[in-house]
């Protein structure tokens, strides 16, 4: 199982969120959902993901 964390572009040491499963884009709105279900609607642009480093880069609005 591969699970990723989710951060700030501009501040990668800000952890938007942990254990990311699964993410929708839809416009500038990215839905994050962890292992537990627990969702998460960020406004931004994803700018970059390592999904063998398990890290996603969001550049927030």
């Amino acid at each position: 199982m591969c699970l990723s964390t989710a951060v700030r572009a501009d501040n990668p040491d800000e952890v938007l969120m942990e254990y990311v499963q699964s993410l929708s884009i839809d416009g500038d709105s990215i839905t994050l959902v962890d292992l537990m279900g627990e969702k998460k609607v960020i406004r931004g642009n994803l700018t970059f993901a390592d999904l063998t480093g398990a890290v996603l880069k969001i550049d927030c609005k």
